[in-house]
């Protein structure tokens, strides 16, 4: 009986131990959770958006003729990259594409440079795999509080493609796909406050 009474007093004390310590204890954790949010990081008065069309700063005079070194240059590559970087926009459903008078931001930016590097080679030092680069400067306004939000200088959207083999892909594929990759980065630079 002595016994029992002992193992009954362990278990009213360790009940007591857990509803004092451990159960609030894990409920503040559980609702502070980790930080993670799916609501971006914009101001909550900020729901539209121009993106006003990508001017084109690259100088065409610069590039080389080496086939190597230059790239297939695709004349109006700023208005295909302002229409992906809107349709992302769309897409994603955070902000909402607006004409100048009706947004709350806008976005601004300047097409610097476009370029392709190799990254390996094969036996016969023929470029097997290049990456495929376009660089913009960017700056994003809240229309409000008429500010800069945020201002990126060589902001960046990439592909990697091979020009051999079996998985050989285009150049002109290999394109869409940096600018597919570039107007994502942009979105989410712009959404996310971090």
């Amino acid at each position: 009986m002595v016994s029992t009474q002992k193992a009954e007093c362990r278990r009213q004390i360790i009940s007591r131990i857990f509803l004092r310590c451990f159960l609030p204890t894990a409920s503040c954790l559980l609702l502070a959770g980790c930080g993670y949010t799916t609501r971006p990081g914009l101001a909550a008065h900020l729901k539209t958006i121009y993106v006003k069309p990508i001017t084109n700063k690259i100088d065409l005079t610069q590039l080389t003729n080496d086939y190597d070194q230059m790239p297939i240059y695709r004349p109006g590559m700023e208005t295909t990259i302002t229409k992906a970087i809107v349709e992302r926009f769309q897409f994603t459903g955070l902000m909402r594409p607006a004409r100048p008078e009706k947004a709350d931001s806008r976005l601004e930016g300047e097409l610097v440079t476009f370029r392709r590097d190799a990254l390996r080679y094969n036996a016969s030092r023929q470029v097997e795999e290049w990456r495929l680069s376009i660089v913009l400067n960017l700056t994003f306004y809240d229309l409000h509080s008429n500010t800069v939000t945020w201002e990126e200088t060589s902001f960046t959207g990439d592909t990697t493609y091979f020009a051999l083999g079996a998985n050989a892909k285009s150049e002109a594929t290999a394109l869409d796909l940096a600018i597919t990759d570039v107007a994502r980065r942009v979105v989410e630079r712009t959404v996310e406050n971090w």
